[in-house]
């Protein structure tokens, strides 16, 4: 297969699309939609999120050094495209996408209600890398929906096929497994 080079730029695809909350009161709450997040370490389990310095988000993360990470679903696709579109300076896009604020359990960051995975995380550190700063954070609770709990083991079931993610400018459906972690190596029993 013939091979054709293209500019260097960012395309690791597909990624999460999350939305982030932040904030420390109901007067500073904020939903930023992030897709430049991932695991970073699994003991402590560590998370990031990367963040123009310029959004809005930024400054009150930066402030209080902490968020939430907030799974997408396909019923939260339109709320996850206008928190990445429109500033938390002219909005308040939790009562403009009818999203519930609920509590962190272990942080002062709201959690959305309606997403089925929250993520609570406390910043340890702030790398500034260009365009973006990467927020290195602990996860310090998860709060799940009881349905994305496996009945069988009590683990969560990541493979729920409602889940969303982002690839190059577009929001896909996650869903379809093709094979176990694994499986290549597995002896035939």
């Amino acid at each position: 297969m013939k091979k054709i080079s293209k500019k260097p730029t960012p395309l690791i695809y597909p990624v999460p699309a999350t939305m982030v909350s932040c904030g420390s009161s109901s007067e500073d709450f904020n939903i930023i939609t992030i897709a430049w997040t991932g695991t970073i370490n699994s003991i402590p389990p560590m998370c990031y999120v990367s963040i123009r310095k310029e959004r809005h988000s930024h400054a009150i993360i930066a402030k209080n050094m902490e968020f939430v990470i907030n799974y997408s679903t396909k019923d939260l696709v339109r709320a996850t495209d206008f928190c990445g579109r429109v500033s938390g300076k002219d909005f308040n896009k939790f009562k403009e996408m009818n999203l519930t604020v609920g509590k962190g359990e272990k942080v002062s960051a709201p959690i959305i209600v309606e997403s089925p995975i929250n993520i609570e995380c406390k910043v340890t550190e702030i790398k500034e890398l260009g365009s973006h700063d990467m927020f290195l954070a602990e996860v310090v609770n998860i709060q799940v929906s009881e349905n994305y709990i496996d009945e069988t083991n009590g683990t969560i079931n990541m493979q729920h096929n409602d889940l969303m993610a982002y690839s190059h400018g577009k929001y896909v459906q996650l869903g379809t497994i093709l094979e176990q972690a694994g499986f290549s190596v597995k002896k035939n029993q």
